[in-house]
């Protein structure tokens, strides 16, 4: 049985639809007007061979935060559709995943209970690209930590994400969403010794 979801949010703020399969191959179709997100949503997806859709949209005109946290919370709730019961999965994963000189550590258990632990030891000075033709642009780096309590909160897991050395602010968030993704790959990864069962003493993982 196919691992699947498609969740749509709309609000005043936000407009965003996200179609997930978790025993994809890394596959994503990104529609987002933020390139940094694009870039992120890519890694992540191709590190947890999750097959993602992304089409999102909001209010940049007052700043990032509400369009990377919703996506996020969408994102998370779409983890959550797709786990259903939890039968068979191996629950927990971790990765240390080194980029050049940043090394980033991450661990999740899938556990039903949210709680995020996120110490990536950013600058808070905003990233900026430019496209030719166009105007500079940033990112505000401060919202990556937005997107991971939204989709712990909406996933209902329980998310520890870490930079353990590093210099470049690019290469933290990146690695962070390596490590993540790995993980979390490990984590829904279907276990072959005990294919029909929850992984818990409850019985549930509700």
């Amino acid at each position: 049985m196919m691992r699947s979801a498609e969740i749509s949010r709309k609000t005043k703020e936000t407009d965003i639809s996200i179609k997930i399969n978790l025993d994809g191959t890394g596959e994503a179709k990104l529609d987002c007007p933020i390139g940094f997100m694009v870039h992120m949503l890519n890694t992540f997806a191709r590190h947890s061979l999750v097959d993602l859709e992304v089409r999102a949209k909001g209010d940049l005109e007052v700043d990032q935060h509400h369009l990377v946290e919703d996506i996020g919370i969408v994102l998370g709730q779409c983890f959550a559709t797709a786990l259903g019961d939890k039968r068979g999965i191996r629950r927990t994963g971790s990765c240390l995943f080194p980029m050049d000189e940043t090394l980033a550590r991450a661990a999740v258990d899938i556990s039903g209970r949210p709680f995020l632990v996120f110490d990536a030891r950013l600058s808070g000075i905003p990233l900026v690209s430019a496209v030719e033709g166009k105007a500079a642009s940033s990112f505000q780096i401060d919202t990556i930590e937005d997107f991971w309590q939204g989709f712990t909160n909406s996933a209902a897991v329980a998310l520890h994400i870490d930079i353990l050395r590093g210099r470049s602010d690019h290469h933290k968030i990146e690695a962070l969403f390596k490590a993540a993704a790995r993980a979390i790959r490990e984590a829904v990864e279907i276990d072959p010794r005990y294919p029909d069962f929850v992984p818990s003493t409850k019985g549930t993982l509700a």
